[in-house]
């Protein structure tokens, strides 16, 4: 079955060519009712349209693509600003994953093409994928839809979060395995019991499986068991993280002996504003992340946390991408990577 054209959508949306062309290249020249006509069409066809003449049936870009979505955190930023060597130190989790996947795609011949949240909708998502002759996208970045109409004409693969396509590689890693770990660490080996999680959007699907992870901690120790995190921070950023720090302190309640944040940038973020609030780490309250950033070895104390294998994920996911487009009938994988406890000063190790 040949690959749908451009012809083909426009017939389908009833509308002009070039007016199916301003779509993906202007979108916003082109009437929302017309365009999302348009968009429609071409998922009812898996349409995607061609970054070159040669179009995608033929692979021969020599790219590969990488969707997240825009996890910038000011904070970070602005350290790397006040100091030029600290840029390695202030990597974040999408930085490592491009890294890992530039690493392996160079190995392997291929440019990398990389764009972060997306916000032009799937007319961006589409040209995206027209450019590249393989697509690794995280968790949360591009609708369901649109990747089962992307994945109709090249290699896909689902980085991070739930299997939601069955016939797509995805690759994870072990996160309630490793929340579980740490958690049961700050009962068993500190004797800490009034513990405290901070979490994700509850669309998270990493900071919702190392809560669950939290929470299996907690039942096997005989302690509560929360239906809920805490508290909750929407972009997981080293602001939102010393919010949290400031709202658990200013609770009437009893103050937790440890607080455990779903990841690193909210613990450096929350280091910060007890120091400003004379809390004493970890003699007062323990404090932990998740991901092993660099930034957690280096903030003062270094952060007690668990490391998952960032660039390993984006070195697989290139792996996986690059075995696809040589056995197109390839069995379809899914991977967890496992990670590791690192013991640290904040939780009073070290």
């Amino acid at each position: 079955m040949s690959a749908p054209t451009v012809y083909d959508v426009a017939e389908r949306s009833g509308v002009s060519i070039a007016t199916v062309s301003r779509v993906y290249r202007t979108p916003d020249s082109v009437r929302a009712q017309t365009r999302e006509r348009v968009l429609e069409a071409a998922r009812q066809l898996g349409y995607v349209p061609s970054g070159n003449a040669r179009g995608l049936a033929s692979r021969t870009t020599g790219v590969l693509g990488l969707c997240f979505p825009d996890m910038a955190d000011p904070d970070a930023e602005a350290d790397a600003e006040a100091d030029s060597d600290a840029d390695d130190a202030v990597m974040l989790y999408s930085d490592q994953i491009i890294r890992g996947m530039e690493r392996a795609a160079r190995r392997h011949g291929y440019a990398l093409l990389i764009a972060a949240s997306l916000e032009g909708g799937p007319e961006s998502v589409a040209k995206v994928a027209g450019r590249v002759d393989g697509f690794a996208v995280l968790a949360r970045t591009v609708p369901t839809e649109d990747l089962e109409v992307i994945s109709r004409r090249l290699p896909v693969v689902m980085l991070a979060g739930p299997r939601e396509i069955d016939h797509l590689d995805h690759i994870v890693v072990a996160n309630a395995d490793g929340e579980r770990e740490l958690a049961r660490h700050l009962i068993e080996d500190h004797g800490l019991r009034r513990l405290a999680f901070v979490g994700g959007d509850v669309d998270s699907p990493d900071a919702e499986a190392r809560f669950l992870g939290f929470q299996e901690a907690c039942r096997d120790a005989g302690l509560p068991v929360p239906d809920e995190p805490d508290l909750r921070a929407e972009m997981m950023t080293q602001a939102e993280g010393a919010r949290a720090a400031e709202a658990l302190l200013d609770r009437e309640t009893e103050r937790p002996q440890g607080v455990l944040f779903a990841n690193d940038q909210m613990a450096v973020g929350a280091l910060r504003a007890l120091e400003r609030r004379g809390v004493r780490v970890p003699e007062d309250i323990a404090v932990t992340g998740f991901d092993g950033i660099p930034l957690s070895r280096i903030v003062r104390p270094p952060l007690t946390t668990v490391r998952q294998p960032i660039r390993q994920l984006g070195e697989q996911a290139v792996e996986l991408l690059v075995q696809r487009l040589g056995n197109s009938g390839r069995e379809p994988v899914s991977l967890m990577l496992p990670v590791s406890l690192i013991r640290r000063a904040s939780c009073g190790c070290g």
